[in-house]
C-alpha cells in the first residue's frame, strides 16, 4: 500500500488517481500509524514552503514522513514536497525545511517568466533508478517559482530554466520530483512506475 501523506496542502487527488491507474493500492492519511504501515510513502505538496511545513508540523505528519525515511521505505516527495526534503528555503524567509536530502530552495532569479509553467526538458543522469528508461531528453509538466539550483550527487535529473537545476533527485531509498509526474503523462506514468517497483533500503 502506499499511503499519500495529507497535511492540507497536496494535490492528493491527482497523485491517488495516479497510483491507482497503475493497479496500485492507495490511501490519502493523516495518521501516522497508517503511513507506518504502508509499503512506500508519497509526500505532494502545493503552495507555500512555510505554511507546508508549519501544516506538516502541526498535523504530526512531519515526524511521520521522517520516521518512514528511516525505516528505509522508499518516500517520493513532489513538487512542493521535493522542496520539504531539503535542509531549507528562501521563500519568505529562510526557513527550515526537513532535512533529509542536502541543500536549499531558492527562487529564479533570471529573465525567465516565474512561475515556470508547462512542459520542459528532463535529462536523466547516468544511475538514477526513479528515471531509468526514459527517452533523452524527456518531457514533463512543471509549476514552481522556487528550485534546488545546485547540480550535486542526489541529482537524478537535471532541467534548464534561469540555469540549469535539480529536477529529481535521489538518496537512498529518499527520492523526488520538482515536476509533477501525474501530471506528466506517459513519462510521469513510467516514473511513477520505478517508483512502485523501488525495493526497501535499510537505510537513507
Amino acid at each position: 500500500m502506499i499511503a499519500i501523506v495529507d497535511y492540507g496542502m497536496g494535490n492528493l487527488h491527482s497523485v491517488l488517481k495516479a497510483c491507482e491507474f497503475l493497479g496500485e493500492a492507495a490511501l490519502v492519511t493523516d495518521d501516522y500509524d497508517t503511513v507506518m504501515r504502508a509499503q512506500r510513502v508519497i509526500l505532494p505538496g502545493v503552495g507555500a514552503f512555510g505554511d507546508a511545513m508549519r501544516s506538516l508540523q502541526a498535523s504530526g505528519m512531519d515526524r511521520a514522513v521522517r520516521d518512514a525515511a528511516a525505516a528505509g521505505k522508499p518516500l517520493l516527495g513532489i513538487c512542493l514536497g521535493m522542496q520539504l526534503l531539503y535542509e531549507a528555503s528562501e521563500e519568505g524567509g529562510r526557513q527550515r525545511g526537513l532535512g533529509l536530502l542536502s541543500g536549499e530552495v531558492t527562487r529564479f532569479s533570471g529573465p525567465e517568466k516565474v512561475p515556470q509553467m508547462g512542459w520542459n526538458t528532463l535529462l536523466p543522469q547516468p544511475g538514477s533508478r526513479l528515471l531509468a528508461g526514459l527517452p533523452q531528453p524527456a518531457y514533463v509538466y512543471f509549476v514552481h517559482s522556487y528550485r534546488v539550483a545546485e547540480i550535486g550527487p542526489d541529482t537524478a535529473g537535471v532541467t534548464d530554466y534561469d540555469g540549469p537545476f535539480t529536477a529529481a533527485a535521489e538518496r537512498g531509498n529518499i527520492m523526488a520530483t520538482q515536476f509533477h509526474p501525474e501530471k506528466s503523462g506517459d513519462v510521469g506514468l513510467a516514473i511513477l512506475r520505478n517508483f512502485i517497483a523501488w525495493k526497501e533500503d535499510t537505510q537513507c
